[in-house]
């Protein structure tokens, strides 16, 4: 079904495009086709962005993640591995589901006869195969904005480019220039240029917090599970 959500949302964004395109004021209108693609690159990355903040959202999970991490690291420093267990599960997110596989592998080791240091192996080896799961779900579509923006960009300066060209046509027309011509290229080369520059603005600033918010996301799941792996480590060892 998700392969079928982005042609839909491209066609929605066409066709609302073109409705706010043929509805505008003259003076926006002149912008010219280009400006219906500069409007649906705004609305997939308006789409793209409202994607995101709901996904980062669920991977926060319930609570802080500070507040915890300092919970797991007590309760497993203090052995109590099933409220530790149960912690994870109420936390929800990306942080809890990839703690919660490496406490619940360490758990169901305990009692199969394996030596401490192959449970501990099996537990950073789960951990690290949770992690490689949940990293794809956190940075999905955060290219996609980077893309948006550029070729925002860049359909900007076409606009502008295309824009210039029919200016420039009617001032080199034979006698007094075209008057309307030079007034329909100057808006479609402006208008395109400021909705392509505000376009890529957007995504940029978006791509860069989001990239960012990943980056802190990902760096808690890296601390935390060292620190559990060490913690657990010197449980058994004590």
């Amino acid at each position: 079904m998700r392969r079928f959500i982005f042609p839909l949302i491209f066609i929605v964004s066409v066709v609302v495009s073109y409705v706010i395109w043929d509805n505008s004021p003259e003076y926006l209108k002149q912008g010219g086709p280009l400006l219906v693609l500069g409007l649906v690159l705004l609305f997939l990355v308006t789409t793209f962005a409202i994607e995101r903040a709901v996904v980062l959202a669920r991977a926060g999970g319930r609570g802080g993640l500070s507040v915890f991490m300092r919970n797991i690291k007590s309760t497993v420093q203090e052995g109590q591995m099933e409220k530790a267990l149960e912690a994870c599960k109420k936390q929800g997110g990306c942080l809890g589901n990839v703690i919660g596989a490496g406490l619940g592998r360490y758990h169901m080791g305990q009692g199969s006869g394996a030596t401490d240091k192959e449970v501990l192996e099996d537990t950073k080896r789960t951990i690290e195969e949770a992690t490689a799961l949940e990293s794809p779900i956190l940075e999905r579509n955060l290219s996609a904005l980077s893309t948006i923006a550029s070729i925002a960009t860049m359909l900007g300066l076409l606009g502008t480019t295309i824009g210039m060209i029919r200016a420039f046509k009617a001032m080199g027309q034979a006698g007094a220039p075209d008057a309307v011509q030079l007034a329909v290229g100057i808006s479609e080369a402006l208008v395109n240029t400021a909705l392509g520059l505000l376009t890529g603005i957007i995504g940029i600033v978006l791509y860069n917090y989001y990239a960012a918010r990943v980056d802190n996301f990902m760096s808690a799941i890296e601390e935390t599970s060292f620190e559990v792996i060490d913690l657990l480590r010197q449980t058994k060892e004590s």
